[in-house]
């Protein structure tokens, strides 16, 4: 029999469009088809709304409106800061950057291509509640170091870092500030100014915008550094190409919408999230991933010893739960996850994890259905395993 209850689960992943949103992008979708770069009067009406949109995004993390570029995603927007940094201040003799070894994968592989290019990188560890040190920031900058780029929150575990202070120290130190925030927007208040932020990253996706629109905060002051994009005159000649402007009005519209009544949103999210995670841990062996308390609203990470990852989602979606082993963007992948990894996980623990990411569509009979079912695949599973076998005799 097919079950008929649904949750979704893995809203790290990606979120679904909103009404609001989608009512706000529909007149752009149909009549409203000019060209933003056209000066008869279709052209001008979307000029405007891409501006109204430009305003929206920047209010929602204390920027001004001319501080917002808009991109294709939040991948697009960590590649533009952080090689057009790096391509910038490697004319002036500064080739190194600093990151975490826990980034996702548009920083780490960013970070990698530019090594082959000759800047250093020094990759920083993360405690094991998956947090980075400032005082390691501290100490891995150089004369040469042109960026530090830390994401604010982590896609996986749900880890916030101190970002105002790190902002802080590159500011003392005169070194520029990058950080991707996709994660972070609308679960955090975000405010660039009080935190130093130089640049940052965000993606519409992760908010109850559509696919394929993205932001990149540049401040007021940072010498203007090559562009990712050639082309065209859009977006005040930084990134060519047609803007989309139904996707845009999407994403300022769910600027609004994300970055509204945060802490109240947050404190019911959270509380889900603890419910769920007191009562899996009740199961025995398994972890919780990430700090307690340093973490996402929505974000829960737990391992399960005796399992595989795999095997728990394909489960868990037969009885109605879609979630995640990892980040999206490595599901297709048989290797544990870097993130886990770098917290101490051994690989065995690392590939039998679960990340459930609860948003503001999610109720407390989603948490219901989550635990009515969860528990019972786990046990199967572990029946299935003859590593759960091996773990419960030297237990024993």
């Amino acid at each position: 029999m097919k079950n008929t209850k649904f949750v979704y689960a893995d809203n790290a992943a990606t979120t679904r469009v909103s009404t609001e949103v989608l009512e706000a992008m529909l007149p752009w979708l149909g009549d409203g088809y000019g060209n933003p770069s056209s000066i008869y009067q279709k052209g001008r009406e979307a000029l405007q709304t891409l501006n109204r949109a430009r305003e929206q995004v920047a209010a929602g993390i204390g920027a001004e409106a001319d501080e917002i570029y808009f991109t294709g995603s939040g991948s697009e927007s960590d590649n533009w800061a952080i090689k057009g940094v790096s391509q910038m201040m490697a004319a002036k003799g500064k080739k190194h950057i600093v990151t975490t070894a826990f980034e996702h994968h548009a920083v780490l592989h960013t970070a990698g291509a530019l090594e082959k290019q000759g800047i250093a990188v020094t990759y920083l560890p993360v405690n094991g509640n998956g947090v980075v040190k400032v005082e390691d920031v501290a100490a891995a900058l150089r004369d040469d170091t042109a960026l530090v780029t830390t994401m604010y929150a982590n896609n996986e575990i749900g880890t916030i870092q101190p970002i105002g202070e790190i902002g802080a120290l590159c500011r003392e130190k005169g070194v520029l500030f990058h950080t991707d925030a996709v994660q972070a927007i609308g679960n955090v208040e975000i405010d660039v100014k009080a935190r130093r932020i130089d640049l940052l990253s965000l993606s519409g996706h992760k908010l109850h915008a559509p696919k394929g629109v993205g932001a990149l905060y540049i401040r007021k002051g940072v010498p203007r550094f090559p562009n990712l994009i050639e082309g065209g005159g859009q977006e005040r000649g930084r990134r060519a190409g047609t803007e989309n402007v139904p996707a845009i009005v999407g994403l300022g519209r769910a600027m609004e919408l994300a970055t509204t009544g945060i802490a109240q949103r947050a404190a019911r999210v959270s509380r889900m999230r603890d419910r769920l995670i007191a009562e899996i841990l009740k199961l025995p062996c398994t972890r919780l991933n990430g700090d307690p308390k340093k973490r996402l609203p929505g974000n829960v990470n737990i391992s399960f010893e005796g399992i595989e990852g795999e095997s728990l989602l394909l489960m868990l979606d037969m009885n109605g739960v879609a979630a995640s082993s990892g980040s999206a963007c490595t599901s297709g992948s048989l290797d544990p996850s870097h993130v886990l990894l770098s917290i101490g996980l051994i690989h065995e623990v690392a590939h039998g994890s679960l990340r459930i990411s609860l948003g503001g569509d999610n109720t407390e009979q989603d948490v219901d259905h989550i635990l009515a079912v969860l528990p019972g695949i786990v046990e199967k599973l572990r029946d299935m395993s003859p590593l759960w076998d091996r773990i419960v005799a030297e237990g024993a």
